[in-house]
C-alpha cells in the first residue's frame, strides 16, 4: 500500500507532510498582513509564507483496532471547541470510535488560548490529525470580538480535525478551494488567512483499512461553488482510497435545504456528484436539523441539515443527530453531533 506523501506528490490540492507540530507565525506575519491590501494576489503572498498551511499535525497513541459490533464514526461542527469538558462527554457519550471534527482553534483567546484538539485527544485517549484551515488575523466574528475586547490570540489557528480510538496510518490534507474568500471580502470585520480544507486519513480497524475524511465546505458561497469544492473533494479521495472502504463526514454548508427534506439531491448538486462517484448517504443519516440557537440567541431560524455522512464500500445503519448540550441543556456548538454505525458490506 503506498503513502499519502506519494500520492500527494505533485497535487498543489493534495497535501499529505506530517510534523509532530505545526509552525507558530511571527509576530512581524501579523503586522504585515493587517497592513496589506485585501486582495487576492496579496493574500497567495501572505498563505504562500505560512507552513502551517501546508502540513498536518499527526500525534498518535497506543491505539488498538478492537471494536465491538461495527465502527462508529460521528460528525460534529464544534464551533471552536470552545467549551473542553462537556466536548469531552458528548464524544465520549457518542460512543464514536472515529470523529471527523470540524472548526476547531488552536490558541485564540476565544477558546481559552488551548490547543482544543490535543486537550480533546488527550481526555479521550485517541490519536489526531489537525490541518489549518484559517490563521485569524483577529479575534473572530462581531460576538467574539466584543466578548475578547483586550485579549490576544497566542497563535490564531483554526481548523479541522479527525480523532481515532483505531490506529491511526497516514494522514493527508486536502485543499478545496483556492483560498481568500474571507480576506478579500472581509466585510464583517473577521480577517483571515488560508480556505476550505479537509483533512483525511487512512485508519485500521476491525474489518480493515478504512479512509475517513473530515469535511468543511465554504459558508460564504452558493450550490455552484459548493459542487465546485466538491468535486475537488472527491478527485482527492479517489487518488488517497485506492479500494479501501471510505466515510465522508462533516459540515457541508446545505443552507438551502427545505427541513425534512429526503431527496438534497434535488436541491444540492453536490449530492449527484457524490452518488456519481458511489457514495451513499440514506442510511448514514436520520435527515434531522443539525443547526441549534446558541445561549445569545443566535443563529435564528429558519434552521437546515448542514452536516451529513456519506459512505462507499461500507453498509451504515443506527443513524442519529445528537444534541450538542452540556449537562444542563445548554448548547455548546451552533452545530449538532451527527452519527452512525458503519459495517462490512
Amino acid at each position: 500500500m503506498k503513502s499519502f506523501l506519494g500520492l500527494a506528490s505533485g497535487d498543489r490540492n493534495l497535501l499529505a507532510a506530517a510534523v509532530d507540530g505545526l509552525t507558530v507565525p511571527s509576530a512581524t506575519f501579523f503586522d504585515e498582513a493587517r497592513a496589506a491590501e485585501p486582495t487576492q494576489a496579496e493574500h497567495d503572498r501572505l498563505a504562500a509564507t505560512l507552513p502551517a498551511l501546508s502540513t498536518i499535525e499527526v500525534v498518535r497513541t497506543a491505539n488498538d483496532a478492537s471494536i465491538g459490533d461495527g465502527l462508529v464514526i460521528a460528525a460534529w461542527n464544534a464551533e471552536r471547541l470552545k467549551y473542553h469538558a462537556p466536548s469531552v462527554e458528548l464524544v465520549r457519550q457518542s460512543g464514536a470510535d472515529i470523529l471527523l471534527l470540524t472548526e476547531a482553534d488552536l490558541g485564540t483567546a476565544r477558546a481559552g488560548n488551548r490547543h482544543t484538539v490535543a486537550d480533546l485527544a488527550r481526555d479521550l485517549g485517541m490519536s489526531y490529525a489537525f490541518g489549518v484551515e484559517f490563521v485569524e488575523l483577529g479575534l473572530g466574528d462581531s460576538r467574539e470580538r466584543e466578548w475578547h475586547k483586550g485579549e490576544t490570540n497566542a497563535v490564531g489557528f483554526h481548523g479541522n480535525a479527525l480523532l481515532s480510538r483505531l490506529p491511526l496510518l497516514d494522514a493527508a490534507l486536502i485543499h478545496l478551494d483556492d483560498g481568500g474568500t474571507w480576506w478579500t471580502n472581509a466585510k464583517d470585520g473577521q480577517g483571515r488567512i488560508g480556505g476550505r480544507m479537509a483533512i483525511a486519513a487512512r485508519v485500521e480497524t476491525a474489518v480493515g483499512p478504512i479512509l475517513a475524511v473530515s469535511v468543511h465546505l465554504e459558508s460564504k458561497t452558493d450550490v455552484e461553488d459548493r459542487a465546485r469544492q466538491t468535486s475537488r473533494l472527491i478527485a482527492a479521495v479517489e487518488k488517497l482510497a485506492g479500494n479501501l472502504p471510505v466515510v465522508i463526514g462533516g459540515d457541508f454548508n446545505t443552507n438551502i435545504l427545505p427541513a425534512g427534506t429526503r431527496q438534497p439531491e434535488a436541491h444540492e448538486p453536490l449530492f449527484g456528484l457524490l452518488a456519481e462517484a458511489g457514495y451513499h448517504w440514506e442510511a448514514a443519516n436520520d435527515f434531522a436539523l443539525t443547526q441549534r440557537m446558541r445561549p445569545d440567541g443566535t443563529p435564528e431560524p429558519p434552521f437546515a441539515r448542514l452536516d451529513w455522512l456519506f459512505t462507499r464500500g461500507l453498509a451504515a445503519s443506527e443513524a442519529v443527530t445528537v444534541p450538542a448540550v452540556d449537562a444542563d441543556g445548554a448548547a455548546i456548538s451552533d452545530h449538532e453531533l451527527v452519527k452512525a454505525r458503519f459495517s462490512a458490506l
